[in-house]
């Protein structure tokens, strides 16, 4: 009997085996990792994954791959290649042979590919020459606790929605060429390791106080600027060296009490470095060389930590006799103090003079930049209108006879068009218009009507925390919708008995236009008055634009750093761009679009018009010029007279500064208005074959009961009128 079952249990043990084993990894989980060998191009390091049949959990590790299973999924994939970044000293966004993944290597396939692998926890992929910018998608593994994608070819920026990765602790992303600005990490926050070494990072001032349980902080060997960053008191390791910032050391700095390692060289700091940086408790290694540190250490009483053992001063402007507890004599330290002007012979000082020099050749610099700024302000207020003026004379050459846009207020067909009398050369040229202003605006979501509950969900009923300000066509607020995505909302209080159906229609057209340099509208909210059934309140959803208003940007108290004059031209050009789209690209043409105020900029700095066309369901109706008994030609030219001065007064603000702009407002008035009709009637002699047909319209009847005049308008005889 003990022979029979000893037999069955030596035949159940490798079924027992084959049933735990097989079944291991879901069927989707392995398809998974299959389709990553594909995506990474059949690495050699992946030979061992044959096909459906590989038990992948039951592979053993090895330094190149290990993979780990809980519950038949993988919660650990790790992959080192053999295509280190680091080889490649600038990259361009194209792929290398032989270094990085072939073109046909999609990096957005890849990451979706890896959102299947739903129990992931740890990730590391590294020198795989994988390649493009990292998307937004990766949040979707919202298990990670570890990514790790150093020595790649990742390039633009580090994706905001990394923020939401709740449960990450620790955050690689070395040796890559991610070039843009280094979004604030609001975790809530796990984090307790995050390194972004050799990358070409340069946005700044930064803030990681919110990342309390931050231990590890490796910024080294990027292009940030501005002060030092603010980092939480509970660090242990912070390297920030090889960047290029200023400024003194904060105060904050001496509050770091659990700091081991400090590596601040190769910057341009300056001051004093504070005492307590060399007496920590902790401290072991302190390096604050390469900067343009000055004053004397023998100031303070100065001692040293008890573990301090490695410091390196040198190569800064430092005076006085060197610390006792310094010395080399001292215990076992390492101390480097070569190249500065301390009072110690024969250990390669400068002499004293030299320091002193330096530090006036410091000062001196700072005027003579001052000075340089003034005239470069000069120049740059020539090249700029220069340039400006080429500019105008090229959209006005190039697009003015692109004056019809499909966006057509009753989606009217080409044959219905072409039925009211539209030639199918301004179709098509309309047709060219919505096409190619699609290009920017391919990732934004279709529009759709908003619930009043949504948005109350969204604003937290409109509470005074999300209240972003107040204009002449109502408050604005800031809200999140239930996916995730910023929005901001607009109410628009209206005292116009609107039928349902004549606004809903004005509406939906300027919610269909769509346009690079222009606010997206995602929606909007009709809220109804129930006694009567007429419209209370309009609530229009535009997408968020973060950076705020172009005018912050031009003084030099702005909160962030001022525009410098390449930045400010393109945002000029882009305003242009916004305008010639909505008075020649859209059928009715939308003029007075309160430009003064409406210019906001992107994360990347460009041009984004808000606030355009609502006139038509403002106070401000179409139907005014009949008030005054104003023909339709003319009144178009008042509104388009409008959108000219105001950019006059943009571009004036631009040169000068608001402030200044607003105080020669009265008086500059009367001058810009005669030198924009001076422009005007130079363009209109460059572009005369243009505008052989001016002053003809043509009206388009709208079933809602309102009606706009399409007019081609001759700006030599309008302004001459004037």
């Amino acid at each position: 009997m003990e022979n029979h079952s000893l037999f069955f249990i030596l035949l159940w043990l490798p079924w027992s085996f084959f049933i735990l084993g097989d079944p291991q990894l879901l069927n989707s989980q392995t398809q998974a990792l299959l389709q990553l060998k594909k995506h990474l191009e059949y690495p050699k390091q992946l030979d061992i994954w044959y096909d459906r049949r590989t038990m992948f959990c039951f592979l053993p590790p090895s330094s190149k791959v290990n993979i780990s299973c809980e519950f038949h999924s993988v919660t650990e994939l790790k992959i080192m290649g053999d295509k280190p970044s680091i080889e490649v000293t600038d990259f361009h966004g194209f792929p290398i042979p032989n270094q990085t993944l072939s073109v046909s290597f999609s990096m957005d396939s890849f990451v979706t590919t890896l959102t299947r692998l739903t129990s992931l926890k740890v990730l590391s992929l590294v020198s795989l020459g994988i390649w493009g910018p990292l998307p937004n998608k990766i949040h979707r593994l919202s298990s990670l606790e570890c990514l790790d994608l150093s020595s790649n070819f990742l390039f633009g920026s580090i994706p905001p929605k990394v923020s939401t990765m709740v449960k990450i602790q620790t955050l690689v992303l070395d040796d890559n060429f991610f070039n843009d600005t280094v979004h604030v990490f609001d975790f809530t926050s796990n984090l307790t390791s995050l390194s972004l070494k050799n990358n070409k990072l340069k946005q700044g001032p930064l803030d990681f106080s919110s990342l309390t349980h931050l231990k590890v902080l490796d910024l080294s060997g990027n292009r940030l600027y501005s002060h030092l960053p603010t980092i939480p008191k509970g660090l242990i390791m912070v390297s920030l060296n090889r960047n290029s910032f200023n400024g003194e050391i904060p105060t904050q700095y001496t509050l770091l009490t659990h700091l081991q390692h400090l590596d601040i060289s190769f910057n341009s700091l300056i001051g004093i470095p504070p005492a307590s940086l060399f007496s920590f408790p902790n401290i072991s290694s302190l390096n604050l060389a390469s900067n343009m540190l000055s004053g004397s250490l023998g100031y303070y009483n100065l001692t040293c930590g008890n573990n301090l053992e490695f410091v390196d001063i040198s190569d800064n402007r430092l005076t006085g006799s060197l610390p006792s507890c310094l010395n080399s004599e001292s215990g076992n330290k390492v101390v480097n103090f070569s190249g500065n002007c301390l009072s110690i012979d024969h250990h390669h000082q400068h002499p004293l003079s030299y320091c002193r020099d330096e530090v006036h050749k410091d000062q001196s610099t700072q005027n003579a930049n001052g000075l340089g700024v003034s005239i470069s302000l000069i120049v740059g207020i020539v090249v700029i209108i220069v340039l400006l003026g080429i500019a105008f004379v090229i959209i006005c050459r190039h697009y003015c006879h692109r004056r019809i846009s499909e966006q057509h207020l009753l989606h009217k067909s080409v044959h219905e068009n072409s039925a009211t009398g539209f030639s199918s050369e301004i179709l098509n040229n309309a047709r060219y218009i919505s096409e190619t202003t699609k290009l920017g605006t391919q990732s934004l979501p279709p529009c759709r009507s908003f619930t009043l509950e949504e948005l109350n969900e969204a604003t937290n009923n409109f509470d005074n925390s999300a209240f972003l300000g107040e204009g002449s066509y109502g408050k604005l607020y800031k809200g999140r919708l239930e996916g995730g995505s910023q929005v901001a909302i607009r109410c628009l209080p209206t005292t116009k008995k609107y039928w349902i159906r004549n606004l809903k229609l004005r509406l939906d057209m300027l919610a269909k236009i769509r346009h690079p340099h222009l606010v997206a509208i995602l929606g909007h909210c009709i809220e109804v008055k129930q006694d009567d059934g007429c419209v209370n309140r309009v609530f229009l959803v535009y997408e968020y634009i973060p950076n705020g208003n172009f005018r912050s940007y031009l003084s030099e108290n702005c909160v962030g750093e001022v525009l410098n004059w390449s930045e400010r031209l393109a945002v000029l050009i882009g305003v242009c761009k916004a305008v010639q789209f909505l008075h020649t690209g859209v059928i009715p043409g939308f003029f007075h679009n309160r430009l003064k105020t409406n210019i906001l900029l992107n994360e990347h700095r460009m041009a984004k018009l808000n606030d355009y066309g609502l006139s038509i369901i403002s106070e401000e109706t179409n139907n005014n010029c009949k008030v005054k008994g104003e023909d339709p030609k003319s009144w178009q030219m008042t509104r388009l007279e409008d959108d000219v001065y105001s950019f006059g007064l943009i571009l004036l603000e631009t040169m000068i500064g608001p402030s200044l702009a607003a105080k020669k407002e009265g008086t500059l008035r009367d001058e810009l208005v005669g030198s924009f009709r001076v422009f005007f009637v130079q363009i209109e002699h460059l572009n005369s074959s243009m505008f052989k047909q001016a002053g003809r319209a043509r009206k388009v009847d709208e079933p809602s009961g309102f009606s706009y005049s399409l007019t081609r308008i001759n700006i030599n005889s309008d302004f001459n009128n004037k």
